[in-house]
């Protein structure tokens, strides 16, 4: 899958107001109520990582979770980033 462009990561992320890039990644650190919820939604982004075929770097700290998604076989950021932070959002809200 092709890079995208500066801009175009740009446009992506006005879409997805809580996250932000870091180089050739966007990030989006979530802090849930607990550790048992961040495991339940770890377990979310299981499955829809499973899904996708694409699988983000997680990073836990009790209550607290960074998320990266990059395409490291792409070399940077691709369109499979943005729609799996779609879907992760969703899934934070319930609806997926």
């Amino acid at each position: 899958m092709a890079k995208l462009s500066d801009d175009e990561i740009r446009d992506g992320l006005v879409g997805l107001p809580d996250w932000s890039r870091e180089g050739d990644e966007i990030v989006r650190n979530y802090e849930l109520d607990s550790f048992p919820a961040v495991i339940a939604f770890v377990g979310r982004i299981a499955d829809l990582a499973e899904a996708a075929d694409h699988h983000p770097d997680l990073d836990i700290r009790y209550n607290r979770l960074r998320v990266a998604l990059t395409s490291h076989d792409s070399g940077g950021l691709t369109k499979r980033d943005f729609k799996l932070a779609t879907s992760i959002e969703a899934a934070l809200d319930g609806t997926s």
